[in-house]
């Protein structure tokens, strides 16, 4: 097994105040707020930073873009997605897939953030998904 340990995503985003109040909504928790250029919302598996566009400056011209992810996936293990999806069709109208059960054992909410990127909410199903989830 690695040492390595993924313990935080960062977002970049040119609206910070909107994008940190949507995933406070999503994920049912309160943002801290370091500066008013980034804000960590922590969970019990991983810390969300969210970094306005001015965050960019300290690490060089084109490292980054807002909005511009078409390829990550940030995923979330719920409790019940099918109840969940109640919850998020009133925080956005981005809704890509309505709850399925996917070929390998979750039932899956896939949505969009206000920068387009692609959310997965998830429930584990099967039984091996179920375990591998205890």
């Amino acid at each position: 097994m690695s040492n390595t340990n993924l313990v935080s995503l960062r977002i970049i985003t040119s609206d910070i105040t909107r994008l940190v109040k949507f995933y406070e909504q999503v994920a049912k928790a309160k943002a801290k707020w370091a500066t008013d250029d980034f804000a960590e919302i922590v969970l019990k598996s991983f810390t969300l930073a969210i970094g306005s566009t001015r965050t960019l400056a300290f690490f060089g011209e084109g490292t980054a873009e807002a909005a511009a992810n078409k390829s990550v996936i940030i995923e979330f293990l719920v409790e019940n997605v099918d109840e969940d999806y109640q919850r998020i069709k009133d925080i956005t109208t981005e809704i890509v897939q309505e709850p399925t059960t996917m070929p390998w054992g979750n039932r899956s909410l896939l949505f969009r953030d206000p920068d387009g990127n692609l959310i997965n909410f998830f429930t584990p199903v099967s039984d091996d998904v179920k375990k591998k989830f205890a």
